[in-house]
């Protein structure tokens, strides 16, 4: 993960306090929209990056981005759950909307697309060595 976000992130931070500090009450500091958008976007690449619930993988920049926005989702949806507190009235939009900024910014670096893109490719059918052997044609039954 150090390749997308640096120890000293905010994402890589938000990720080990949130990580950390599991059990979160009303009296202490709550999960804000901007901590639960940083987090989502470090969990989003973490979970894409282990291959976990990738059914289809990407093909192109686009379908990436909508993975890791799907994946970040899911981490704010789990987060909320979590929370004893309420949210502030727009702070899920608000979580989403850095969650998601913060995928696009690391998306824009020049090899992190396709680095990420490579990580899960399936073999392609062309590739002669990985083609399963064809199978001999049936023999006619006998009478």
């Amino acid at each position: 993960m150090d390749r997308f976000y640096a120890p000293t992130s905010p994402e890589a931070q938000s990720f080990h306090r949130i990580s950390t500090d599991y059990f979160w009450d009303s009296e202490h500091a709550s999960l804000t929209e901007t901590l639960m958008g940083l987090y989502a976007s470090y969990a989003a690449l973490s979970r894409y990056d282990s291959g976990q619930d990738l059914y289809i993988p990407p093909r192109n920049q686009g379908e990436l981005f909508s993975t890791l926005r799907s994946y970040s989702f899911d981490a704010i949806h789990n987060l909320i759950a979590q929370s004893r507190s309420a949210m502030q009235p727009g702070g899920y939009r608000r979580a989403c909307e850095i969650a998601s900024k913060s995928i696009l910014s690391v998306l824009a670096v020049k090899d992190h697309t396709a680095h990420l893109l490579e990580l899960h490719q399936r073999p392609r059918p062309e590739d002669a060595s990985l083609q399963c052997p064809v199978a001999s044609p049936p023999r006619p039954l006998r009478a």
